[in-house]
């Protein structure tokens, strides 16, 4: 079982977020552990809130007070609801945050079964609770967790981090070739996306971009693709290079028929609505594009914006990492394109949101300005929110751990493994 322990200074991010997967159904509350009831045992935002504002009111000037973790163990562990209770409470209890108020939320939109637990780390007198040496001590207590309730451990795998990791290229390095190809011969393989600028969008995070090109072979004419590998700034850093060299699935005909597919996939998909609404709480409670970048890919959502030469946004798209699918914006809806981005951004105009598109509720004592964003959280630790390039392509990148359904975590094994090595030289 994999731990990811997450803090910020945004209770309501981390509420919010897990809160819309119930709204939309893909999710559960399972354990309200301390937490105020309500009369149909179901919750608002707000609701939830009231029962961490003492602790906030009496904080000390702790300033990531949010805790926002998940557990995930592995895709062959079956887990019933009631045995994740008793882990949820377990793990809480070992970390030392069992006294506090804390909700345990189920994620059923995806394949992998994990929960997600939303608390705080300063107690009831405002003083923070020592995090000291807790990534050990969380790995302690999940492999104490896996003997108990007879889960696959996580550290016993097979397949070694080298051979699950999709890097963003690096044309300083050389063999730019070899490092393209490990991305595009695998990416159509866990990502959903419908048109060849959604595909884009997405090689962008690996400082790739593509390209159509067009000529007349013996006679008939010809489309092909070519790959282009990119530099930080998202401008073309090395000669291009034809999707033939990667084999057929990086063709346009192959692409084609992945775009087919997924049009097909996505058509009625829950996650449309899912991120509509994540899009739109980030809308409602941000005031310009750097705030609303960062509080959606706290969410493990990215967004591409396109511009011209006169900064006209043209473009916009949504990779959503939780459902392994990239969206136009205008594919979620007409609201959503880039024209109201444009007037927003641009020209301070600011968009109408529909309150069925509005969150259920408001937090009663706290205000949208006084809300920062989230940290990132349990599986999307490789989103850099920092600035790097506001006009590049490329904001936020990192190691995308490809197979996310087999629960490994590979920071957890390379402290493990060093672990090791300092065990192995003081018994030298």
């Amino acid at each position: 079982m994999i731990a990811k322990i997450g803090r910020s200074s945004n209770l309501y991010g981390a509420l919010s977020y897990n809160n819309l997967k119930v709204e939309k159904e893909n999710g559960q509350i399972l354990l309200a552990h301390k937490i105020i009831e309500t009369p149909n045992g179901e919750y608002t935002v707000a609701q939830l809130t009231q029962s961490f504002e003492p602790y906030l009111i009496a904080n000390r000037n702790t300033e990531y007070h949010t805790l926002h973790i998940s557990l995930n163990p592995d895709p062959k562990d079956k887990v019933s609801d009631d045995k994740f209770r008793e882990i949820a409470e377990q793990y809480m209890r070992e970390m030392g945050y069992g006294e506090q108020p804390f909700v345990v939320f189920k994620h059923t939109d995806i394949d992998r079964s994990h929960i997600h637990i939303v608390s705080v780390c300063v107690d009831e007198n405002g003083v923070k609770i020592s995090d000291k040496f807790e990534k050990m001590r969380s790995m302690k207590v999940c492999r104490e967790l896996e003997k108990q309730h007879h889960l696959v451990p996580a550290t016993n795998k097979e397949h070694q981090q080298n051979d699950k990791v999709f890097r963003p290229v690096d044309y300083r390095a050389g063999d730019v070739k070899s490092q393209i190809a490990s991305v595009v011969r695998h990416l159509p393989n866990y990502y959903q996306y419908q048109t060849l600028g959604e595909y884009n969008a997405l090689l962008s995070l690996f400082h790739i971009t593509t390209e159509k090109v067009e000529g007349e072979l013996q006679g008939k004419m010809k489309q092909g693709l070519l790959y282009i590998p990119l530099n930080e700034k998202g401008e073309r850093a090395g000669h291009p290079f034809k999707a033939s060299l990667f084999g057929k699935n990086a063709g346009l005909p192959a692409l084609e028929l992945h775009f087919a597919k997924c049009k097909l996939a996505l058509k009625d998909h829950p996650t449309k609505q899912t991120l509509k609404a994540a899009i739109n709480i980030a809308l409602k409670t941000t005031v310009d594009e750097s705030k609303f970048k960062k509080n959606l890919a706290e969410q493990g959502i990215q967004v591409m914006v396109r511009r011209n030469d006169v900064g006209r946004i043209y473009g916009i798209t949504f990779i959503d990492h939780n459902s392994k699918t990239v969206w136009n914006g205008s594919r979620l809806g007409k609201e959503l394109s880039a024209n109201t981005f444009n007037d927003y951004w641009n020209n301070n105009i600011r968009p109408e949101i529909k309150e069925h598109d509005e969150p259920q509720a408001k937090i009663s004592h706290l205000k949208d300005e006084d809300l920062p964003t989230e940290e990132p959280h349990h599986l999307f630790d490789f989103l850099d929110t920092k600035e790097k390039h506001e006009d590049g392509l490329i904001e936020a990148f990192g190691g995308l751990l490809i197979p996310e359904a087999q629960g490994e975590d590979h920071e957890e094994q390379q402290f493990a493994n060093r672990m090791k090595k300092r065990k192995k030289r003081r018994m030298q």
